[in-house]
């Protein structure tokens, strides 16, 4: 009797290990999701790309984000008010027409330093 509570106290223990190793490996994934890749366009190596879906392309068409700004494959941005400006190296457009600097082109940048 003494021998088959052991066994059981044993292999909850066990159980219960299993279950937390489990759980927080799922929580770890979750949490290392880049917050960086998200929808937008920007201007990489003098030309105008687009991130979708996590993946980085060159930029076939105009894009009309929410705000009502459009951004065209030369780099040129309309905005709704008709005011007209272009985009640097570096500058990201988000796809609710929030300009900013792309950080996702600094960790690029320095990732091909590091290489050479």
């Amino acid at each position: 009797m003494k021998n088959k509570k052991s066994i059981s106290a044993i292999l909850a223990t066990m159980l219960m290990l299993v279950v937390c190793f489990t759980a927080s490996n799922s929580f770890a994934q979750t949490k290392t999701a880049p917050a960086t890749m998200k929808d937008c366009c920007m201007m990489k190596d003098g030309k105008m790309m687009q991130m979708k879906d996590g993946k980085m392309m060159p930029m076939d068409k105009e894009m009309t984000m929410k705000n009502g700004t459009k951004c065209m494959v030369n780099g040129e941005c309309i905005m709704k008010d008709g005011k007209k400006m272009k985009m640097k190296e570096g500058d990201c457009m988000d796809m609710d027409g929030k300009m900013d600097k792309c950080s996702m082109m600094n960790k690029d940048a320095k990732g091909s330093t590091e290489k050479k």
